[in-house]
């Protein structure tokens, strides 16, 4: 089955784990899928980040930010990747009101047709909306053990684990078989 252009968002910030970015930069596409890249530009037209073990440079130009319904619900999955990406995304300036990368995250998990895919320290994001995860099966680094029980959610010890539209990654290192999963998942909703 061809997966000819189906979208997959990736969400960007710096510290990136650099051999996953540029797993997933290869891997979708070989099955057809486009990857578009989104951050929080902070009113620039581009951003460049740098990885964390090799300091290596993307170039993002795309936003979750002012994304229309119609925009959001044209990915058939949104990435939240490991490293400290989730960790600065989760930034905000103002403490009375969720990050942008978290309301952006909200809407997603609002629309069951979207995959989401959360690996490694990728919870992160999700800590301020813990009823996002409450009571839903998951996989999250060791590290994240404890943030994951404290969401709400039931650690599955597994490489991955689905738990309908929710896959979810133990490590960066377990990229592949993450996306594997991703990658089926899309296949089996497109027949």
């Amino acid at each position: 089955m061809s997966l000819a252009g189906k979208k997959i968002a990736i969400l960007m910030e710096s510290d990136y784990y650099e051999p996953e970015i540029f797993y997933y930069q290869r891997r979708f596409p070989e099955d057809g899928m486009v990857v578009h890249f989104l951050t929080r530009l902070w009113g620039q037209a581009s951003l460049t980040f740098k990885g964390h073990e090799y300091h290596l440079p993307i170039d993002v130009s795309g936003s979750f930010e002012g994304m229309t319904d119609a925009e959001l619900e044209s990915y058939s999955a949104i990435i939240v990747p490991a490293g400290m990406v989730s960790d600065r995304l989760r930034y905000t300036e103002d403490i009375n009101k969720l990050p942008p990368a978290v309301e952006f995250m909200k809407r997603a998990f609002s629309c069951p047709s979207i995959i989401k895919g959360i690996i490694c320290h990728g919870l992160w994001l999700i800590a301020p909306v813990p009823e996002l995860v409450r009571g839903r099966r998951l996989v999250v680094h060791n590290n994240l053990l404890g943030d994951a029980r404290n969401m709400g959610a039931v650690y599955v010890d597994e490489d991955v684990v689905v738990d309908g539209d929710l896959v979810t990654g133990r490590s960066g290192g377990h990229c592949h078989l993450f996306a594997r999963r991703i990658i089926d998942m899309i296949a089996e909703r497109s027949h």
